[in-house]
């Protein structure tokens, strides 16, 4: 694969940063958003305000999923929530030989796909119910992105980009095929980091164990990353969570690549930040509880791992978003 097109789903804070650094770049990109968001698109491009430099780019920009036919590599970059309704869809127009990079937050419906032993091909019904998106999204097609730039929408168009340019790119199976290395060449070619790891789900877990502790502590109490840190108690909760979901992916065969102590410090040093959970609260969007908490108590069934904590945190989000999406 030679200059893949991309088409990115779901062109929020993330999907339309992406979009413009790999547009900044010379890919050939169309960014698929909804409402004011996308007016604003259209009309004026992205804008990334960022310390590294503000710039503007201009994708295309529609709100017809049909667009996805004409793309190489279909970035989604719904929230994970979305993406049982929406799978069918793109997964009808996708062309014969298009990938999906998947870019959810948590546990991605093609976690055990090409996995192995015992729970190889296990759907994770928090994730994905009734195996809708698996039977919709090939796992032949199938990549995995773990997105670490932190990013807000500031204004229809307009993304404030506080920090964190990698996109740490793998395909399920451990390959370092030519499409994941075509993919790689183009984000960086935007001055994104996009390094191929052939043992993705390691990087996988390491996020994931910050958003569980994280996104739903400042979800439960609206404190930022930093005023996370300011309460001795909430960082003894935040490194019990952490260290419940490093045993789970023990279980596994997974190996985070860092300490629990400097996953928990380097979340805490991004600062004045709110993370996409509490930015989702804010706006009364739904919350994403069932790839986060609600995947790792899964998991934690599926493997005989009590972790208590996190599944504190976990019923205490879930009736958060119960009750506020009922008022």
């Amino acid at each position: 694969m030679s200059g893949p097109r991309f088409a990115i789903v779901g062109a929020g804070a993330i999907g339309a940063y992406l979009g413009a650094c790999l547009a900044r770049g010379g890919a050939d990109v169309t960014l698929i958003a909804r409402g004011a968001h996308l007016a604003a698109l259209r009309a004026r491009g992205v804008t990334v305000r960022s310390e590294r430099g503000d710039f503007t780019a201009h994708p295309a920009a529609t709100d017809e999923i049909e667009a996805c036919a004409e793309a190489d590599v279909v970035v989604l970059g719904l929230k994970a929530y979305s993406l049982p309704e929406l799978a069918p869809r793109i997964g009808a127009v996708l062309g014969p030989d298009a990938c999906v990079l998947s870019t959810q937050n948590g546990v991605p419906w093609w976690f055990f796909q090409s996995f192995g032993g015992a729970l190889a091909g296990t759907v994770v019904e928090s994730v994905d119910p009734g195996g809708a998106i698996t039977r919709s999204l090939p796992p032949a097609r199938t990549l995995g992105a773990i997105t670490y730039p932190a990013t807000e929408i500031v204004e229809p168009g307009v993304i404030r980009h506080i920090e964190g340019t990698r996109f740490q790119l793998g395909e399920p199976d451990g390959t370092k095929s030519e499409r994941i290395q075509a993919i790689s060449a183009a984000m960086a070619a935007g001055g994104l980091k996009a390094p191929v790891d052939t043992a993705i789900r390691n990087q996988l877990w390491l996020k994931l164990i910050g958003n569980v502790a994280f996104n739903t502590a400042t979800a439960l109490t609206g404190a930022t990353l930093g005023q996370l840190g300011t309460r001795p108690e909430m960082v003894d909760l935040l490194r019990t969570v952490m260290q419940e979901c490093v045993e789970i992916g023990a279980t596994l065969g997974i190996e985070i690549p860092v300490s629990v102590e400097r996953r928990l410090a380097a979340g805490i040093e991004v600062g004045d930040h709110r993370t996409s959970m509490l930015q989702d609260l804010l706006a009364q969007k739904p919350l994403e509880t069932g790839c986060l908490t609600g995947a790792v108590v899964e998991i934690a069934d599926l493997v005989g791992v009590e972790a208590p904590a996190t599944r504190a945190l976990h019923a205490c989000v879930v009736l958060l978003d119960d009750v506020r999406r009922a008022d």
